[in-house]
């Protein structure tokens, strides 16, 4: 059954009616009205009910099927998919953000080494001779979808145990060993699915990604850990507020 929603349209407002019929679908999927696998009532109703024309129902549902928001089944309809991730950039771990969103979380560590450092991971790390380093792979779900890589790099004296990276996140381990996250430098950018990549993430290969460099401190100013991580850029974005 489609549902059928009550969408005010402003005819004197600036916003362009396909953008406020996108807005209010968005609302109804955020606020739970609408729920991932609900079908939505046709183009031809819709623009009936709402006075629009079809095309510009057409385009406010391409806006939020471009977003990966809505799906276009044949013989089905449109649907509502599960909803994206959309993560404040903060100190914070992506397990808990996703457990606080009620995404719940899974993580499968696919690579846990520990061993020599590197001369790239020596450096970064400001590690004393001797020293060894965990190297650590994991993959991150979202419900039952995968949504990120997440490749780490950390002093072997602080490694979390591979059962307890199952369980929850790497920042919530190391605040179990007493240690005290200060300040991280973070660098976003983007890069396309290789066929690795694509294949963990469930992506078609060349598929746009996002990725995050991050190096993290402690409040002594000692390098906890670097990590580069991978993400969905159809599932997952970054906010960041900006303040003048």
């Amino acid at each position: 059954m489609s549902a059928v929603l009550d969408l005010p349209i402003d005819r004197a407002s600036s916003t362009p009616l396909y953008l406020q019929l996108a807005g209010g679908i968005e609302a109804a999927v955020r606020d739970g009205v609408l729920t991932p696998g609900s079908r939505l009532e046709n183009e031809v109703s819709l623009a009936q009910r709402l006075g629009l024309s079809r095309p510009t129902v057409r385009q406010g549902i391409q806006e939020l099927v471009d977003r990966g928001m809505l799906v276009r089944k044949r013989g089905v309809g449109t649907q509502v998919v599960d909803s994206p991730v959309s993560r404040q950039v903060a100190l914070t771990s992506l397990y808990d953000d996703l457990a606080r969103a009620g995404k719940r979380p899974r993580t499968e560590v696919l690579e846990y080494r520990v061993g020599r450092p590197s001369p790239e991971a020596a450096g970064r790390l400001l590690l004393e001779p001797g020293e060894l380093v965990l190297e650590l792979v994991r993959l991150r779900y979202s419900g039952e979808e995968p949504l990120a890589v997440m490749r780490n790099t950390l002093p072997e004296r602080l490694a979390p145990t591979r059962e307890q990276l199952k369980d929850q996140g790497l920042y919530a381990c190391l605040r179990e060993r007493g240690v005290r996250l200060a300040v991280a430098h973070e660098r976003i950018g983007a890069t396309v699915a290789d066929g690795e990549h694509a294949e963990m993430l469930r992506e078609k290969p060349g598929a746009a990604l996002l990725t995050m460099e991050r190096k993290l401190f402690g409040n002594d100013g000692t390098v906890i850990e670097y990590g580069h991580h991978v993400y969905r850029a159809s599932r997952y974005s970054f906010e960041v507020t900006l303040v003048e």
